[in-house]
């Protein structure tokens, strides 16, 4: 239970990658975190790209970075609809401002890069939106995950043991 008393909100929408949804859910669950899925109201349900189903229990619009410790943007197609949302990308920022946990896997990048967090910083991410991190001003490194102070990325679901160890090394020191 070492991470009891800590709030968590994983972004979900349509095509999202099952695994980094699902595996990050229960990793922090068996930590003790409080852990939520968070849409961004488009739809009741939403589909995982196998088919796997989750329902929020809130929207992004409704999170506030004061009330949570951390963020988890998940890959798949999902980052492409997520980054859409003005909601979505104010609470990125305001998470990455207040310094709180900001972990991102694969397409997630997308997200951070549209949040327009990423200058300076260093992140790895799924090799096809590698350009896409670039240009929005990051440098990118080619491993399982990077830590940058409250910034934790990976870049597939090969890497979900190393994301998750470092979200929860990342919410203990903090």
């Amino acid at each position: 239970m070492k991470l009891k008393g800590k709030k968590v909100a994983i972004l979900v929408e349509h095509h999202y990658q099952d695994m980094e949804v699902w595996v990050p859910y229960f990793r922090l669950l068996e930590e003790g975190a409080s852990v939520v899925f968070a849409g961004t109201g488009t739809a009741a349900s939403y589909q995982g790209k196998y088919g796997y189903p989750v329902t929020p229990q809130t929207t992004a619009g409704k999170l506030k970075a004061a009330n949570l410790d951390a963020l988890v943007i998940p890959g798949g197609w999902a980052p492409d609809f997520l980054r859409r949302h003005a909601s979505v990308l104010m609470l990125v920022r305001e998470m990455n401002s207040a310094g709180k946990t900001v972990a991102c896997i694969c397409h997630g990048g997308w997200v951070l890069a549209s949040a327009g967090i990423l200058k300076g910083r260093t992140v790895t991410g799924f090799s096809a939106i590698k350009d896409d991190l670039i240009h929005a001003g990051a440098k990118y490194v080619d491993r399982e995950v990077q830590v940058d102070k409250n910034l934790i990325t990976s870049r597939t679901p090969d890497d979900l043991p190393a994301f998750c160890r470092e979200i929860i090394l990342n919410l203990m020191e903090n």
